[in-house]
């Protein structure tokens, strides 16, 4: 794709299947945003929700996959809206694009270390009920999680392929170390009607299919990120097959084990307005406590959440850094001769690494004034990821419906392509719809859903800098073959 090649090639399949199931955790991601989908939705709710949520996310990673075996660079996104763009706009939507995933990956970052910390004095309320819950302690704990992310991706960059092999292994061996306990200690079992046909509608909003559709958002959150593979892409061994295929093993497993945890909690969780009402802010550690009678026993099994939430975030970093160096690689971002630079010794892009480290630390400050402000922006993962990668899809379908020449890569959809394509932005529109909806129909200040407001800065941000700076110094990516070699060079399969 004319990039020089800067990094070391050193993830293979096993260790980027690691990376890209751990960083989307989406078994682990299940309980923690369980609130969401019992408030809205309900239990049924929950299980059709999570199926629908799963044919969408894998329709999304075998699209993004597809344009990933075409041009597998660390740019992803804003790279391919750059070869497949008109070229009037084709700078522009990839600038858009670009700070868009780019953001919404710094958002990842923060998300991480703000669930992990909130995660931690959920315990210590658990093990000590007198305890006084704090913001800012929070905030502290969340800075930890990040320094540990940072360095783990410093200093232990190169045993990182091996590292990811071995947390995915504890990714699968943590699901059984859960559902087990979960399943066999639990005394209070639902029956299947009452998980199965039960709908709930907690928020007010006086319709079954609304409540339902606003109740999303915890699953899609659970499922978003097989990205993180893209972003990796120039340090992996044959990443025009090795990227698309990892990706949609990660969202198979990935929706396995969720949709299996998904229906143990709801068998095993006996009062549902006890799980909402605990103490801890997480009804999914009132539901461990409940199962096993036992705080130690609840603080074990939240203990493996919290262990792997952390490797989420140190993979999160790994992609958010990725992505920043080479948006700025492409003078995209301010500063970006500092921002592209890689250390010579390490092969690191150090700077991006330590400019997203900053901005997390930022980040978690706001927590201490308002936690509502700090979901509001974390929220901004769903809707920002979710419309950098509706632009490359719609235009890869342009050229497919025209009939357009492309030149595929490896792993192509052939004539089911189409369909995958339309199915993938018929989703994406309605996930970031929903996504900006509320909780609950009445709202205030504490309960209303900003992330509207975030996105709508984002969006008038990234369109504005552009017409201020962008368009002085973004040509599209820098390379060095022309558009012409790579997308209409011939006619191949549409």
């Amino acid at each position: 794709m004319g990039k020089r090649q800067q990094l070391k090639r050193h993830f293979g399949w096993f260790s980027m299947l690691g990376v890209t199931c751990t960083l989307t955790c989406t078994w682990e991601a299940v309980p923690i945003l369980l609130v969401e989908g019992l408030e809205n939705g309900g239990p049924g709710g929950l299980i059709y929700g999570f199926l629908y949520c799963w044919l969408g996310t894998m329709a999304i990673a075998a699209s993004l996959g597809e344009m990933a075996s075409m041009a597998p660079t660390s740019g992803g996104q804003y790279h391919w809206v750059a070869l497949l763009a008109p070229p009037k706009s084709s700078r522009f939507l990839s600038y858009f694009t670009g700070w868009l995933s780019t953001l919404a990956w710094q958002a990842v970052l923060a998300s991480g270390g703000q669930l992990v910390g909130t995660i931690i004095q959920g315990l210590v309320v658990l093990n000590h009920p007198t305890y006084d819950y704090h913001r800012w302690q929070g905030t502290l704990l969340f800075w930890a999680v990040i320094l540990v992310a940072l360095f783990t991706n410093v200093f232990l960059a190169s045993l990182l392929p091996k590292i990811e092999v071995v947390t995915l292994a504890i990714h699968l061996a943590g699901f059984l170390a859960i559902l087990v306990p979960l399943v066999y200690l639990s005394t209070d079992h639902s029956s299947a009607a009452e998980v199965f046909t039960v709908f709930t509608d907690e928020g007010g909003w006086n319709s079954t299919g609304l409540s339902f559709s606003v109740g999303l958002t915890g699953t899609m959150c659970a499922l978003v990120g097989a990205d993180a593979a893209i972003h990796m892409a120039e340090e992996v061994q044959n990443a025009s097959t090795v990227i698309p295929w990892t990706m949609i093993g990660a969202i198979a497993i990935n929706g396995t084990l969720g949709l299996a945890i998904t229906i143990a909690i709801l068998f095993c969780m006996g009062n549902i307005a006890d799980a909402l009402a605990s103490p801890t802010g997480f009804p999914f550690i009132e539901i461990f406590y409940s199962a096993t009678s036992s705080a130690g026993g609840a603080t074990a099994m939240t203990s493996i959440i919290t262990f792997l939430s952390v490797i989420a975030t140190v993979n999160s970093l790994l992609s958010a850094s990725r992505q920043m160096w080479a948006f700025a690689r492409d003078n995209a971002l301010p500063f970006s001769h500092i921002l592209c630079r890689i250390e010579t010794r390490t092969q690191l892009p150090l700077y991006s690494l330590g400019l997203s480290v900053t901005i997390s630390y930022i980040l978690a400050l706001i927590n201490i004034g308002s936690s509502v402000a700090l979901n509001a922006i974390v929220s901004l993962v769903v809707a920002g990821l979710y419309t950098s990668y509706v632009v490359p899809i719609t235009l890869i379908l342009i050229k497919r419906v025209r009939g357009d020449p492309v030149r595929w890569g490896p792993w192509k959809m052939g004539r089911w392509g189409i369909l995958v394509n339309i199915t993938s932005i018929i989703y994406i529109i309605l996930a970031v719809f929903f996504s900006f909806f509320p909780p609950t129909a009445v709202v205030t200040p504490a309960t209303m859903n900003w992330s509207i407001l975030v996105y709508g800065v984002v969006v008038l941000f990234s369109v504005g800098f552009w017409f201020v700076h962008g368009h002085k110094v973004y040509n599209g990516p820098i390379m060095e073959v022309t558009v012409e070699d790579v997308i209409g060079a011939s006619s191949g399969q549409t």
